[in-house]
């Protein structure tokens, strides 16, 4: 069981229980005490436990396991929608149509499903973020019929955990805090700080599996590619602009 930020590891199989509803109401409704932009709670939950929307959202997540396989499914938006027609209805002139307000309402919905999952794991529960939510926004947008000026920001399944992995490895916090002001890496600093990741039988093995010279490579020629972050940025973009966001 994960009761701890310490022992947190990311749950990727689940045993078919299911999540009872009051438990999960109560982790969300007391996640929605995060910080929020302005006292605005500019997001919102798409709750999914039916095998059928499950199985529509599932091509745009790549049909990775986790979604089938969770009991829940949430995708957290952001929604400057609620807030603006707030404003409408109290004779105010909303003026959220553009790129501010979209990473406000994103902020604002991250730190409420970071806060979720927190609460989440106390609870005895494993969560696994699916990173694919803003690869293929268009699809979650058509999938949970999302109106204009809201947007799928993240993805989280949800479950009582079947297998609790490892640990994956964190870099060193002493690399990743700067005292006062920033401080820029040297060759030595690179060479210290990831040379316990490298070291790692799994990570060898990833290298030789994608037959490449360093781990680095296996990020930028095979994971994380110039030519698809290009691509899903363009993306990215055009589906804002028709969300309203642009």
């Amino acid at each position: 069981m994960i009761n701890t930020v310490k022992d947190r590891r990311t749950i990727r199989k689940y045993l078919q229980k299911d999540i009872p509803v009051d438990l999960l109401n109560d982790l969300l409704s007391t996640s929605f005490r995060a910080s929020t932009t302005g006292g605005m709670q500019l997001y919102s939950v798409i709750v999914t436990r039916d095998e059928a929307m499950k199985e529509a959202l599932s091509p745009a997540h790549f049909n990775q396991p986790m979604i089938k396989g969770a009991p829940v499914v949430l995708t957290f938006c952001a929604d400057f929608r609620r807030f603006t027609k707030w404003c409408e209805e109290r004779n105010a002139t909303p003026g959220y149509e553009n790129f501010m307000s979209f990473m406000n309402a994103a902020m604002d919905t991250l730190l409420v499903a970071q806060t979720f999952c927190t609460l989440a794991e106390e609870a005895g529960l494993g969560i696994c973020y699916i990173g694919t939510t803003t690869y293929n926004p268009q699809m979650i947008i058509d999938a949970l019929k999302l109106p204009e000026l809201v947007f799928p920001v993240t993805t989280i399944t949800v479950g009582y955990p079947e297998v609790v992995p490892a640990q994956q490895d964190r870099l060193p916090a002493e690399s990743l805090i700067h005292d006062e002001y920033y401080h820029d890496y040297t060759s030595q600093d690179i060479d210290s700080i990831y040379a316990y990741k490298e070291s790692l039988e799994d990570n060898k093995k990833f290298i030789a599996d994608n037959k490449k010279e360093t781990l680095a490579q296996v990020f930028t020629d095979i994971r994380y590619k110039k030519s698809d972050n290009e691509y899903m940025s363009e993306n990215l973009m055009k589906v804002l602009k028709k969300q309203g966001f642009v």
